[in-house]
């Protein structure tokens, strides 16, 4: 019997000798993480056909500066073609303003024309037909001027007291600052009347039976016509004996209480001769004359010609 030889698998290799250091041999034939072989392949191929990534990030930072600058002189570029246009409208405007202006002016001019030939009409008619007691009524009305004996009164806020602030005292409760009110002008010239006075006007406008003293904001109104101080009270009638009632009167001691409390500044003098302007045309809506078959006491036809500022 033959002896056979012995039978080699071929399936397999053989194991390696260092099989049992797999962990080993894996550290020394990988001796780079897979994650820095990535980096390194993208590196190079940045290197061989693209571009790195700051200088991509610069031009990136260039393109979007160009376009910036683009749009900014597109802006500019229109805004200059517009301005002629909005420079024609503004300058149109003006023009209207200026035209419009004109045109009140050239009417308030022929409103004070008319307004002195209205006067003057009246003066003529009562020369000529009135006599003594139209004369005189007229006076009293305030349709005529008036010169002669009387007062001139200053009334002042109290020192310091700065325009545009609180505005005048309210008619009500106890704060002040030291402004002149409405409430105050309406005493010193009703106590002005009550004392004698033949005629009064504020800073130049002549109080009538119709006329009113309010306040708007920091302006004292006379007949809707804004005063501002120091206020100028002047009164026709005997001075000494006027400036010296109107002292005594209730009214008078108001205003040195005023001075007194507040501070607001008056002085009171005597004038041999003052100056009246007559007022505006007056326009009464109710009253109608008196006709000789009227019968007295009766509504109509009869005017009251009081004196007293509201």
């Amino acid at each position: 019997m033959s002896q056979q030889p012995p039978v080699r698998s071929t399936g397999s290799p053989p194991p390696r000798p260092d099989a049992s250091m797999s962990l080993l041999t894996t550290v020394m034939e990988h001796s780079l993480d897979e994650g820095y072989a990535e980096a390194t392949a993208r590196r190079q191929a940045e290197g061989a056909g693209g571009l790195p990534r700051p200088l991509r990030a610069k031009l990136g930072l260039a393109a979007g500066l160009v376009l910036a600058a683009m749009v900014v002189t597109v802006g500019a570029a229109e805004a200059r073609v517009s301005a002629p246009v909005l420079a024609k409208e503004r300058e149109e405007l003006i023009d209207r303003i200026d035209g419009e202006t004109s045109d009140a002016d050239a009417l308030e001019r022929e409103v004070d024309r008319l307004r002195d030939d209205v006067r003057e009409r009246q003066r003529k008619a009562l020369r000529t037909q009135g006599g003594e007691a139209e004369h005189l009524a007229s006076l009293l009305a305030g349709a005529t001027e008036v010169e002669g004996r009387g007062i001139e009164l200053m009334v002042d806020d109290a020192e310091g007291t700065g325009q545009g602030g609180d505005g005048p005292r309210e008619t009500s409760g106890f704060s002040d600052t030291g402004r002149v009110r409405d409430r105050d002008m309406q005493r010193v010239v009703n106590g002005l009347w009550e004392s004698g006075a033949e005629a009064i006007a504020i800073n130049g406008q002549r109080l009538t039976a119709l006329s009113a003293i309010r306040a708007a904001g920091d302006a004292i109104l006379v007949d809707n016509r804004p005063l501002v101080p120091p206020y100028r009270v002047l009164a026709v009638g005997d001075g000494k004996t006027l400036g010296t009632t109107f002292r005594d009167s209730a009214d008078g001691q108001y205003l040195h209480a005023l001075r007194e409390n507040f501070k607001v500044r008056y002085a009171i003098s005597a004038k041999d001769r003052v100056r009246l302007p007559a007022a505006p045309s007056l326009i009464v809506r109710t009253a109608e004359p008196r006709t000789a078959g009227a019968v007295t006491g009766g509504g109509q036809g009869t005017a009251d010609t009081g004196k007293g500022i509201s």
